[in-house]
Formats: C-alpha cells, structure tokens, sequence
C-alpha cells in the first residue's frame, strides 16, 4: 500500500520507518525540508516540501495512489484540514488525524474523522503504569460479547509459559508487549518481568480472569 504522512516529527519519522519496514511505499510532507533528517539515510520513501492540506503537494506525494493517509504534525487545525482534504476530495477511506485538545478530538471523531488524541492517550498510558490493575479494554466485537484487552498480570506468573496461563484463564493470548515492542507468543514462550499481557476473552468473562492473573497460577498438584 502507498501511505502518505503529514508531519516528520519524531510521531511521523518513526511511522514512516515502521510502515516502509512492513513494506509499503511511503511518501512524507512536511513544510521544513530539515525535518527529512529524521528519517535517516535508509529511508527510501518520498520527501514532499509544502502544505500538508495543499492539493497540489498531496498529488506530488501521490495521494491518488494511496491506501491510507495519516496527519501527525504540531498543529491540531493543520491535521484536521488536511485529515479532511485526504477523504473528502481524494476519497482516501483509511485516514487518521492527531489531535492534541481531547475535547476538539471527540468533535471530530463525532464527525467521522479518527483522531487519536494525544494528550489523552499518554495520559492513559501512564494511569496503567502507575495504577496497574484490572482489564483495559482495547477493542471489543460489534455484539459486544468478545474483547481484546490489556490484562495486569501478577509478578507470580513471571517465569510460566503462556500455555500455563491459557489452560488456567481459558483466554487466548494476542499477543505481549516486551520493552516497548509487540511480539507474537506461542505456547512455550515464558512470561518475563514487565511484559503487558493482551487477551482475548469473553466480556462476561472479564472478573473472574482479572482475578486468576491477579492470583498467579496454581500450585502444582492444587486444585
């Protein structure tokens, strides 16, 4: 898929990098040329000087041909407008828009527009550190009767296999977070100290899990 990335912040050096990576084409705008610098030598994407919302600089950057657009520069106005541009006249479906004031960004989501915002987001990031208890809800089915949540996991089960946790849970495992990045766990992968745990569990479920990954695992022979 070709992707075109408003903004080459640290936010839109580091997608770009991690989207050429999975293999895509990639194409960046920004309106200060030295912000390329951030995306290192390697880099074999597009650098687009100009307006991120101007027509013209989104068709050098081949918004035609893209799959997805994302609008990750400082200015929460800038990445709206352009957020718009990329779906309203190019007709790009898949378009996100970061948005730093939590109250302009659940206007804009109202208005179809996805936004992640920032502030809100790090903020929530931080309550799970700090408060690391319970479930947190990551995405759920259109029924509601299935969820993908983030599950705090005692320091007990530090050093068992994901299977052990599956057969005492019944939850499947999606997948961890290890030192900030994602990784796909089998059955034999062990739990290490300040892995996240993400599940995949029925929403009725939910108390009595949260409860055995409290717990820690049985011991061996208990019932």
């Amino acid at each position: 898929m070709h992707i075109v990335i408003m903004g080459c912040g640290r936010v839109g050096s580091a997608l770009a990098q991690a989207l050429e990576e999975q293999g895509h084409t990639i194409a960046v705008v920004d309106r200060d040329p030295t912000a390329f610098r951030r995306l290192g030598s390697s880099f074999g994407g597009r650098r687009v000087t100009g307006i991120g919302f101007d027509q013209d600089t989104l068709r050098e950057a081949g918004i035609e041909d893209a799959g997805a657009f994302a609008a990750v520069s400082s200015g929460d106005n800038s990445n709206i407008i352009a957020a718009r541009v990329a779906r309203e006249m190019f007709g790009i479906e898949n378009v996100a828009a970061r948005i730093y004031d939590p109250r302009r960004a659940e206007v804009y989501q109202r208005l179809g527009i996805p936004t992640v915002a920032t502030v809100r987001w790090t903020a929530d990031q931080m309550l799970r550190r700090l408060l690391p208890s319970g479930a947190e809800p990551l995405w759920r089915d259109p029924t509601g009767g299935v969820q993908l949540a983030e599950v705090h996991t005692s320091a007990a089960w530090v050093g068992h296999r994901i299977s052990r946790l599956q057969d005492e849970t019944g939850v499947r495992v999606a997948f961890l977070t290890r030192l900030g990045e994602a990784i796909l766990p089998s059955s034999q992968t062990v739990l290490q100290e300040g892995d996240l745990v993400h599940v995949m569990m029925r929403t009725d479920e939910i108390d009595r899990v949260e409860a055995v990954f409290v717990k820690g695992p049985k011991e061996e022979g208990g019932h």
